[in-house]
C-alpha cells in the first residue's frame, strides 16, 4: 500500500480526531475539534480538511452522525507516524514488576502473571506463550511410580516448561529397568532441543534399551508426546471477559469469545509474527472475527535466547500511545524475570 504524504495541517487534524475518538468514543465534529487544536483556522477549514481526509480513506462518517471517526487506514497512519508515546512512569513500572514477580520462580506462572497484568492494564484480552524454538532443550526426564503398574512421566525443558503424563504399563517397573531407562534417556535426550525428538531418535532410543525396549515402549512414547507438547505454541489467555465492556463489540462479542477459545488461529497469528513488535489493525489480521479488533504482539527474549510472545486483543479504539510503550516495557521486564528464575 502506497502511503500518501499528508500536509502538516492534515496530520494535526487526523491525530486530533483519532485521540478524541479514542477518549470519547463519539464521532468528532469540526466545531468540537477547533477548540482542541493549536492552530488558528476556522471550523469551516477544519471541516474541509476532514472531508479531504475522508476522501483519502483516513476518516469515515457514520450514517447517523455528521462527525467523523478514524478508519483502519487512519489508525494505521496515526500509529506509524503521528502517535506521541506515553511511557509508563516509575510508579507504574514498579507496580508491574511487583505484580509479575508474584509468580515466584515458576516460569509458566511468571508468564501467566504478565498476561494478567496486561489484561488489567488495558481492559482487553491478553495472550502469552511459553518460550519455544531451537534454543529450548530437554533438561530433565523423570519417571515416578505411583503404584502397581502406573507411573508419572515428567519432562522439564531449559525454558522451565514442565509436561507430565500418566503412563500405564503391562508390568511392575523394577529398579534395574528404571536405571537402564534413565541411563539411555540421559545419554540420548538430555541437552537436545525438544524439536529434535522425532521418529529417528526414538528408534535409536529403543535400540539402546535392548531386550527391555518392548516392555518400556509406553515410557518411550510418553517422552515423545511430552517433547512434542513442549514444542507446541500453547496460547494462554487472560481477561477475555474484559471484551464484554467495549460497546464496539455489541452483537459480535460472543462470536469473538468463541473464536478466542480456539487455540489454532491464535497460535497461527503469533507464530506468523516475526518482529519484536507488531500492531495489527482491523482486517490486517486476516481473520474475519478480528476485523473490528486491534492486536498488539511483542516478543520477549531470555538473555540472548529467543523466548515467546505476549500481546493483547481489543477494539480498534484503544489508547495506542499509552498501551504500546507499556507492552514493550512489560515484555522486557518479563524476559529479565524469566532469565533470573531460570538461573536460580
Amino acid at each position: 500500500m502506497v502511503t500518501v504524504e499528508l500536509s502538516e495541517r492534515k496530520q494535526i487534524i487526523l491525530a486530533a480526531v483519532v485521540e478524541q475518538f479514542i477518549e470519547t468514543g463519539e464521532p468528532v465534529g469540526s466545531k468540537g475539534l477547533q477548540a482542541k487544536l493549536g492552530i488558528s483556522v476556522s471550523s469551516a477549514t477544519i471541516r474541509n480538511e476532514m472531508s479531504e481526509l475522508a476522501e483519502m480513506g483516513y476518516l469515515e462518517q457514520p450514517h447517523t452522525s455528521a462527525g467523523r471517526v478514524p478508519s483502519q487506514k487512519g489508525y494505521r497512519y496515526y500509529v506509524d507516524h503521528l502517535m506521541n508515546r506515553r511511557e509508563p512512569d516509575d510508579y507504574q513500572r514498579r507496580q508491574m514488576e511487583a505484580d509479575i514477580s508474584a509468580g515466584g520462580a515458576d516460569p509458566q506462572r511468571l508468564i501467566e502473571k504478565a498476561g494478567e497484568v496486561l489484561a488489567q492494564l488495558t481492559n482487553c484480552a491478553a495472550m502469552s506463550t511459553m518460550p519455544k524454538g531451537e534454543g529450548i532443550f530437554i533438561r530433565r526426564v523423570e519417571v515416578v511410580p505411583v503404584g502397581g503398574k502406573t507411573c508419572m512421566t515428567l519432562l522439564l525443558t531449559s525454558a522451565g516448561i514442565i509436561r507430565s503424563r500418566v503412563c500405564r504399563l503391562d508390568f511392575e517397573l523394577t529398579a534395574s529397568m528404571l536405571e537402564n531407562f534413565y541411563n539411555v534417556v540421559s545419554s540420548a535426550l538430555i541437552g537436545r532441543p525438544v524439536s529434535e525428538v522425532g521418529a529417528v531418535m526414538l528408534q535409536t532410543l529403543a535400540a539402546s534399551l535392548g531386550s527391555e525396549a518392548l516392555p518400556l515402549l509406553p515410557l518411550i512414547a510418553a517422552v515423545a508426546e511430552l517433547a512434542r507438547d513442549a514444542d507446541e505454541t500453547d496460547v494462554m489467555l487472560e481477561g477475555q471477559s474484559n471484551l464484554l465492556n467495549h460497546r464496539e463489540y455489541d452483537g459480535k462479542v460472543y462470536e469473538l469469545l468463541e473464536f478466542l477459545n480456539k487455540p489454532q488461529p491464535l497460535s497461527h497469528l503469533i507464530s506468523s509474527s516475526k518482529n519484536d513488535l507488531d500492531v495489527l489493525i482491523g482486517k490486517e489480521s486476516l481473520f474475519r472475527q478480528l476485523e473490528d479488533s486491534s492486536i498488539i504482539l511483542a516478543r520477549y527474549n531470555i538473555g540472548l535466547r529467543e523466548g515467546g510472545a505476549i500481546g493483547l486483543i481489543g477494539p480498534t479504539r484503544i489508547d495506542y500511545a499509552r498501551i504500546i510503550p507499556s507492552v514493550e516495557y512489560l515484555t522486557g521486564l518479563l524476559g529479565k524475570l524469566l532469565k533470573k528464575a531460570l538461573e536460580e
